[in-house]
């Protein structure tokens, strides 16, 4: 046995049921025992949380759009995992798309982690794509490690990602089924956007209602149907990303009620912000499926808190702000994409605080069930023996207000500029070294490439 080198106690660390005072004993970037209080062996270092604050698992992100190589100047290895870290995420999954090559074959994965090389500040692995043809490229893919497979039903914003048909699917989905891979897919049919937008072609740019109107929910509701039904036949597990649309709830409870392996994430956004709200040009909104009524909104928040929604991801998606298109207005040409990597955990615990949602049940959403989701649960996600010490301290009572001088990622154009918002992390461990302590970042970077466990 080895003797601890770092001690991280705090009198309310949370563990899966519960918040109590405990030592933390990490031996080699592992938890190694999770201690009374009082328990801390003479030698190691000691850090101890302030009273207020919480020690909790590192959160773990398995939606975010990074865009190296080929499209750095929208995002960066660097920058967002140094947005990550002050975030209190450790561990992040880069989706296959907004990069050059995209994520379809091995060569593409091949890319992407050289472009990590000296610039992770936190754990990072990578999805797939399924695209039209690329099904013999699938198995190439899974054995290297990915964590599992995107696609999009609709066209993806980026040429180089084509969407899939049924009868794509129907050609992918068997063999994901015998990989045992996962499929999360971008659920929205063209048709009902198509017919949207033919009926609102000379409708207001600037106004939310009109861009609104042209995502409706009924292109949620036709694919998450279809993908119950394709899951269904076929036994491929499927995943609805940024489930938006409260109308398809009652497929989903159905659907996973009568065992068809289905599940579904949302994002603070869709939690946090109401159409109603939105002012007319603040394309900073803008994202697909949109961000709908105040009514929608408290639907997804019943469904996150009785399962039928499994977790929250932040679907980071940032571009340069002209993208944007700002001095327009025009939501229906601007970029769809929300930057929100860094702010997830203050976004949510403000409003589940509002709700009198429990911590636990916020860490579950933020740090297990994504873990969960992606295969390294035994590693990432939770305080226990055995785990990667991938610790967070942070204060849910500290409030700060969001502003450009305080974001870390490449660009600070965002939805939620100037918003008070609760929960301030502290300081960010990645197997027990520090990798942020109150806007310092440990340098060199410490993060690693995370492949799907064999």
């Amino acid at each position: 046995m080895h003797e601890p080198e770092l001690v991280i106690r705090g009198r309310r660390v949370v563990t899966k049921s519960s918040i109590h005072p405990a030592s933390l004993h990490i031996t080699r970037g592992y938890i190694s025992s999770v201690s009374i209080f009082e328990d801390v062996p003479s030698g190691c270092e000691l850090i101890e949380a302030h009273e207020d604050s919480l020690v909790m698992p590192g959160l773990v992100d398995t939606h975010v759009h990074i865009n190296e190589p080929g499209r750095t100047d929208w995002e960066g290895f660097k920058d967002a995992t140094r947005a990550a870290a002050a975030g209190g995420v450790t561990t992040i999954i880069d989706m296959p798309l907004n990069s050059i090559p995209a994520t379809t074959a091995l060569d593409g994965l091949k890319a992407k982690v050289e472009a990590t090389r000296g610039k992770l500040h936190v754990d990072v692995g990578f999805w797939g794509g399924v695209v039209p043809g690329n099904t013999s490229e699938l198995s190439e893919l899974w054995d290297a490690g990915v964590v599992g497979f995107k696609c999009f039903l609709i066209h993806s914003g980026v040429d180089e990602f084509p969407n899939v048909t049924e009868t794509d699917l129907r050609e992918a989905m068997p063999e994901l089924a015998r990989l045992g891979a996962l499929l999360i897919v971008h659920a929205e049919m063209p048709e009902p956007v198509e017919a949207a937008g033919a009926h609102s072609a000379n409708g207001r740019p600037v106004c939310y209602e009109h861009f609104l109107r042209s995502r409706p929910g009924e292109a949620e509701n036709q694919a998450v149907e279809l993908m119950i039904r394709l899951s269904r036949e076929t036994g491929c597990r499927v995943h609805i990303v940024h489930q938006s649309s409260a109308d398809a709830l009652p497929m989903l409870r159905r659907a996973k009620s009568s065992g068809v392996p289905i599940s579904a994430e949302t994002c603070p956004h869709y939690l946090h912000f109401a159409a109603e709200d939105i002012p007319d040009g603040a394309t900073e909104f803008k994202c697909c499926p949109p961000i709908r009524d105040r009514k929608n909104r408290e639907l997804l928040w019943d469904a996150l808190v009785d399962g039928t929604i499994d977790f929250v991801v932040s679907d980071h998606s940032p571009c340069p702000p002209e993208m944007k298109l700002p001095d327009r207005g025009d939501f229906m040409n601007a970029w769809g994409g929300i930057s929100s990597l860094q702010f997830r955990l203050p976004v949510m615990w403000t409003e589940a605080n509002a709700r009198g949602i429990s911590i636990n049940r916020l860490a579950e959403w933020l740090c297990t069930a994504p873990a969960r989701q992606v295969g390294i649960e035994h590693r990432k996600g939770a305080i226990a023996v055995g785990q990667d010490a991938d610790i967070i301290i942070w204060n849910p009572s500290r409030a700060f207000k969001v502003e450009p001088s305080l974001i870390h990622h490449r660009h600070k154009l965002t939805p939620y500029a100037g918003l008070t918002l609760h929960g301030v992390v502290e300081k960010t461990f990645l197997r027990g070294q520090m990798i942020y302590d109150g806007g310092e970042f440990a340098e060199p970077p410490k993060g690693r490439v995370v492949f799907r466990p064999a």
